[in-house]
């Protein structure tokens, strides 16, 4: 599997409580779960330490690079026989073997994992320990062959917890190792390449730098996928990569230092498989690749929309700008429903433009058609609408008539009017912020207020088909006596 980078710390029961045959089926189990992972530096590392009554640390992280060594040290390990002293393993695991900063510890920035194999059997006092290794980034997956303690099992492991706690008998360990190669892969997969910035003709490959420091360069391969070849979503990860030799592929290289290469040249909405593979006399190392999918093509104008919209223009906008595919844009407007027919024409760099001179509170059928340096053309049509004109009230009167009312008088009657709106309150009102309105209609241009508190403000504003327009306010000023 040369699909995941981490360290992976095993914490195996061998106390007393463990036979001799449970524990050579505990280590026939764990061959079998890793045997297929990568090992090495750039890939995945593996440490065990074993429980008894003085836990000992039987390989660290810096031991096995190859699977004939790591398989080798599992077939000769001995049980350590005594007490169960989990929490004494434990300490050791975050002190020194899963610390990245201590000597032969776990590599700084790259995920770690705990993996506790037990019986179940007096686990001891765990549950602080395992939760300081979950604060400090310790993905904890917990195997038991027994069947108590499940509550001191359950809040030890990371969540979610029905993929990170398994019970099984000892006889049928085989039957959760793939579900747990699974769980393990999940949290230790490397992402070392991945594509972005995909568009409908070119797409970014990214990895990490493994060149650094050496002598030597990236080759790049890409090309359509074949037909009846493994599909990929975009940015997927393949293990294993198809042929990439065809006449159909295009190779590039980059420079030790880089870390991405811009793919062009790309056909619209299909799936491509790209290969990288460091090249270099000093070291050997694996290739990567992915399979991606373009993006269908888009012509502009894809989008137009409306904005600053006022009484007598109006600004429309349009995208994606395609400056390298576009000659030119032409926009077409007119007011509904026959309306006269207006033009401009703009650059293919720019993406809007203000129509102006346009009549007020008035639907326009605005087009924008690109010019393609293809030959194609591409239009879309949204409407838009001018703001309407909304007059503010020319004047205001107030007439005191007795102790508590006043004549209301005002100058309107412009075209588009649907009414007035009157309001007053009093500025010393027992109850703040009370207010009275009244709607009057069009053709009215005065009134009579009665009852009204002292030094009460009344204000006038006219009212259009789609707003209020600015009105005037006065303080109605009563004199005693």
């Amino acid at each position: 599997l040369n699909c995941c980078e981490g360290d992976v710390l095993f914490l195996l029961d061998s106390s007393g409580s463990v036979s001799s045959y449970e524990h050579s089926r505990m280590l026939t189990f764990l061959s079998e779960l890793l045997l297929p992972f990568s090992l090495g530096e750039d890939q995945v590392r593996v440490g065990l330490l074993q429980v008894g009554t003085r836990p000992r640390l039987e390989f660290g992280f810096d031991t096995h690079s190859t699977q004939s060594g790591l398989q080798g040290a599992l077939r000769s390990i001995k049980p350590l026989r005594g007490d169960t002293n989990t929490v004494e393993a434990l300490r050791m695991a975050k002190e020194w073997v899963l610390r990245p900063e201590a000597a032969n510890g776990a590599r700084p920035g790259l995920p770690r994992v705990l993996v506790w194999l037990t019986d179940g059997v007096k686990p001891g006092d765990v549950i602080g320990p395992m939760a300081e290794l979950r604060e400090e980034g310790v993905a904890v997956l917990v195997v038991s062959t027994g069947h108590g303690n499940y509550q001191v099992l359950r809040k030890v492991v990371t969540p979610p917890v029905e993929n990170h706690l398994y019970f099984v008998d000892i006889d049928d360990m085989s039957i959760i190792t793939e579900d747990l190669r699974d769980a393990i892969i999940e949290i230790i997969r490397a992402e070392r390449i991945q594509v972005r910035d995909v568009s409908s003709n070119s797409a970014v490959l990214q990895w990490r730098p493994v060149l650094t420091g050496l002598t030597g360069y990236y080759e790049v391969r890409f090309g359509p996928l074949p037909t009846g070849g493994p599909g990929g979503d975009e940015g997927g990860v393949n293990e294993t990569s198809p042929s990439t030799s065809g006449s159909d592929y295009q190779r590039l290289t980059q420079s030790a230092d880089s870390s991405t290469a811009r793919l062009t040249g790309l056909k619209p909405d299909t799936t491509y498989t790209a290969k990288l593979t460091p090249k270099s006399n000093e070291q050997a190392f694996n290739a990567l690749s992915v399979t991606f999918t373009t993006k269908p093509e888009v012509l502009s104008p894809a989008v137009v929309t409306v904005s600053e919209s006022g009484q007598t223009s109006v600004r429309v906008s349009w995208g994606p700008l395609q400056p390298e595919m576009v000659t030119s844009y032409y926009i077409e407007y007119s007011g509904l429903p026959r309306g006269k027919l207006h033009a401009v024409t703009v650059g293919r760099t720019q993406n809007s433009t203000l129509l102006r001179d346009l009549q007020p509170d008035t639907t326009y059928l605005v087009t924008v058609s690109a010019q393609h340096t293809s030959g194609k053309e591409k239009a879309m049509s949204v409407k838009v609408c001018t703001q309407e004109v909304t007059p503010a009230l020319a004047d205001l009167q107030l007439t005191t008539v007795g102790s508590n009312s006043v004549q209301v008088d005002w100058k309107g009657s412009v075209a588009g009017l649907r009414g007035y709106w009157l309001t007053w309150e009093g500025q010393h009102s027992s109850v703040p912020g009370q207010r009275s309105s009244l709607y009057l209609p069009p053709d009215s241009l005065s009134t009579r207020l009665t009852h009204l508190p002292p030094l009460a403000r009344v204000c006038v504003s006219p009212i259009y088909r789609t707003a209020r327009g600015e009105g005037l306010c006065c303080t109605a000023q009563f004199h005693s006596g």
